[in-house]
């Protein structure tokens, strides 16, 4: 079963819960993953889907910031329990010291030795990762161990 499919099956299982926030939660990433679909006019793979998930998360962790600088407690409980419900889809993230190794080991196999190759580096570790860490992560990791 693919993760979309894992995704529309436990809405199913919220709505014969009646859990509205599980139920809301997966229905605003399933309607993500949708619009993706359409505009590349293809069903999207894993890969694919998981990037919308991150991507979902890293939208209400801002949502969260916004909330707490408008002294909004209630927004920023709904946001964290929705995160809560989007990361168990996710992989497991990575410590930093296993991020760490897993850089060093691209940075020796492309050979880079200064930030003018941090492009290469990426393009090489960002599949490696498959959402185990975000693209912000991996960026610092590779500029400190490049720089």
């Amino acid at each position: 079963m693919n993760l979309k499919d894992h995704l529309q099956a436990d809405l199913k299982q919220a709505m014969l819960r009646n859990d509205s926030l599980t139920k809301n939660t997966l229905r605003m990433a399933l309607a993500a993953i949708k619009l993706a679909e359409i505009e590349k006019h293809t069903p999207i793979d894993d890969t694919a889907t998981l990037a919308i998930l991150q991507k979902e998360v890293k939208s209400r962790r801002e949502s969260i910031a916004d909330a707490q600088r408008a002294n909004r407690p209630d927004l920023v409980t709904a946001s964290e329990l929705e995160i809560g419900i989007l990361e168990i889809y996710l992989p497991k993230a990575i410590s930093q010291s296993e991020l760490d190794e897993l850089t060093q080991q691209v940075i020796q196999e492309v050979g880079a030795t200064s930030l003018k190759e941090m492009g290469q580096v990426m393009k090489t570790l960002i599949p490696r990762l498959a959402g185990r860490a975000t693209g912000d992560q991996i960026s610092q990791t590779v500029r400190r161990l490049l720089g």
